[in-house]
């Protein structure tokens, strides 16, 4: 989804499908990477926006960067790929990246914050 094709009143981040039966596993896989430069896993620290699993268990994996031009960004995605495609039930992983909306610090969760010393 890009803001282009945005309504009045659509989120800027697309709900996750939470109640989908794989989407703690995909979520427990994502908090192991890591950003190299920073002490906390990237769900944490809010880097992913959508976890959208279909029917068929695709898993679809919309993420984004603290900054556009981190030194790692061609390599995430592969990253949370290969995290998340052993899972027991995943047919298959798409991991996109976006800019919109760009990451802000609020976006951190509370552990995220301790742990980096901003509460």
């Amino acid at each position: 989804m890009t803001t282009e094709n945005l309504k009045e009143g659509d989120p800027l981040i697309a709900p996750s499908t939470t109640e989908h039966p794989l989407y703690d596993s995909v979520v427990e896989a994502c908090k192991t990477v890591y950003d190299p430069e920073i002490p906390v896993n990237i769900f944490d620290l809010g880097l992913i926006y959508t976890i959208d699993i279909n029917d068929e268990n695709v898993v679809r994996v919309i993420m984004t960067l603290t900054a556009p031009g981190c030194p790692v960004a061609g390599e995430m995605p592969g990253w949370v790929a290969d995290a998340v495609e052993p899972l027991p039930g995943v047919k298959q992983v798409d991991v996109e990246m976006t800019f919109q909306p760009q990451w802000g610090m609020d976006m951190m969760s509370d552990e995220a914050r301790l742990e980096l010393g901003f509460i």
